[in-house]
């Protein structure tokens, strides 16, 4: 691959090209240690690492490095992505596709031992050796030509800051971010946060709306220029899984265990902490271009750049409010509804006197209502999980990310089997072919595993749908169209068939007249498209 061609554009193209010449095996090297973090109790004690356990880690690393087919060590970092980026063009399932797209991330580990025994337990630390390794995902030369081309705005896609004798500032002046000022503030010694750089890279909107299908939960990213001998944030953590990628330069880490179980997986991000408040790194480190860092959310960290380099990384981020608790906000005031709708026990009206032996002001009486009152309650909450609409909460989880989602990134073979690449036009003063349409023969699919879901508000089922997001955060409402009962089958069989191509023919809805219908709705919106290019024959 050209060293000047983008990710994004070989990615596009490569399924055009004839076969390459597959890329030479690596010799694999010694690669990659996540720091041993023990198991957190209140204070998080930092208790002595068990040997065995340590040796059996080494060991599934080992092994790890023996399934991973490139170890990203040794190589040209254009030969790795070659690779990748063919490989990608030719996978058939998307959710396919974002698992080896993560694999190459975390490479030489393996995603199952990563989420066993790394994902939101503890930090970890590859190191590759090669600076190329992520080479064409963003660089400092992209950042310049964003701010020369778009319209980037202080304090919505840029951020300007400083952390100079413990103090954090945000240096934001109003209106439109360009070069004259921002590298006039980079070179004051000012760092540069890039807050939705897939707004503007076609790169990392490819790999973010990829990697959203392996994660169930949006991706999203930040770019973060720091100047040499500066350091632009206060230590904090995050309310998110972080992926820290080293593109340019180096900087160095320090990580900090959570200060007690109350700041483990936190809900929301922390202020500025000072030093004196964080105690002792579990990990000092400097990454160099192709490391990886990754924090589960609640690890403290503070990043600056050494006196001899400035430093280019992206942090991919996800999972942020995606917990257990988060999908219990949502079935629990839906359960109690319904149980007060249809069990009289839950309609029964407090004891007259409750208020003079509940509540704090009589915590401390020992009164034998008390244990009364408290049994009870606990036997309504028992029987309330009988109520409890754990599907249709799932669903409204999954129409929150659909919210989130980035729309596809479709290859130009993509475009030319979708509604973006449907052949009618304005040609010689007329528009032709209009007429265009679908065909009982016609083979169709979900353009994306992940595009769309059925979900029913209890009157109505909606098909929601993300190839018509933004790839700017919530720019755009939530997408769906009605689905009509008799349809639903249909839509369900569309899902359920993903990845195979299948007849508009056998769709299973009353009529042919039906069939064509849905699926030239569903291929307006670009939710599906076909086998082969739509022609006028």
């Amino acid at each position: 691959m050209k060293r000047n061609m983008s990710a994004f554009a070989f990615y596009k193209t490569a399924a055009k090209q004839s076969e390459q010449t597959q890329v030479k095996k690596k010799k694999r090297t010694e690669n990659g240690a996540a720091p041993a973090v023990t198991a957190k109790k209140k204070k998080m004690k930092k208790g002595a690492v068990d040997k065995k356990m340590m040796k059996q880690e080494i060991q599934e690393r080992s092994s790890d490095r023996q399934q991973c087919p490139s170890n990203g060590t040794g190589g040209v970092g254009a030969e790795m992505l070659h690779a990748l980026l063919t490989d990608l063009t030719k996978v058939n399932n998307s959710r396919e596709r974002a698992s080896r797209l993560f694999q190459w991330l975390i490479c030489p580990n393996q995603d199952k031992t990563f989420f066993r025994d790394c994902w939101e337990k503890k930090p970890l630390l590859i190191r590759r050796q090669n600076p190329d390794y992520y080479q064409g995902l963003f660089s400092t030369a992209e950042f310049d030509r964003i701010l020369r081309t778009d319209d980037v705005q202080y304090g919505v896609n840029l951020d300007v800051t400083s952390y100079t004798n413990g103090k954090r500032e945000t240096h934001n002046p109003p209106g439109r971010a360009l070069p004259y000022t921002v590298w006039d503030f980079y070179e004051s010694g000012c760092s540069l946060r890039m807050l939705n750089p897939q707004a503007f890279s076609s790169t990392v909107w490819n790999v973010l709306s990829i990697l959203q299908e392996k994660f169930g939960s949006m991706a999203g990213a930040n770019v973060y220029l720091t100047p040499a001998g500066t350091q632009g944030f206060a230590p904090h953590y995050d309310d998110i899984e972080a992926f820290i990628v080293q593109l340019e330069g180096k900087k160095h880490w320090r990580v900090y265990n959570p200060r007690s179980e109350d700041e483990a997986l936190p809900l929301v991000p922390s202020p500025n902490f000072s030093q004196a408040e964080i105690g002792k790194p579990i990990l000092d480190v400097v990454l160099e271009a192709g490391d990886l860092l990754y924090l589960p959310r609640g690890f403290i960290h503070q990043g600056d750049c050494l006196p001899d380099a400035h430093s280019l990384h992206i942090t991919i981020s996800s999972f942020q409010r995606n917990s257990w608790g988060d999908l219990l906000l949502k079935v629990m005031p839906a359960a109690l509804e319904m149980a007060m709708e249809e069990d009289v026990e839950f309609r029964k009206g407090l004891p007259i006197d409750y208020l003079t032996f509940m509540g704090v002001q009589n915590s401390d009486k020992e009164d034998p209502r008390r244990d009364t009152f408290v049994s009870h309650v606990e036997g309504l909450i028992k029987k309330l999980m009988s109520y409890a609409p754990v599907d249709a909460a799932v669903d409204q989880k999954a129409r929150e990310f659909l919210h989130d989602c980035l729309p596809p990134a479709l290859s130009e073979e993509e475009k030319s089997s979708s509604v973006y690449g449907a052949s009618a036009r304005w040609e010689d003063g007329e528009a032709v072919d209009v007429a265009v349409r679908m065909k009982g023969q016609t083979k169709i699919r979900l353009i994306r595993a992940g595009v769309a879901r059925l979900c029913s508000d209890g009157e109505a089922v909606h098909l929601y749908y993300t190839t018509e997001n933004s790839r700017v955060y919530h720019k755009e409402e939530p997408k769906s169209i009605e689905i009509k009962a008799e349809h639903t089958d249909a839509v369900e069989f569309l899902i359920h068939n993903y990845p195979k191509f299948v007849a508009v023919a056998s769709l299973p809805c009353d009529s042919a007249e039906d069939k064509v219908s849905l699926a030239e709705l569903l291929f307006e919106k670009g939710i599906i498209h076909t086998s082969e290019p739509l022609t006028t024959k």
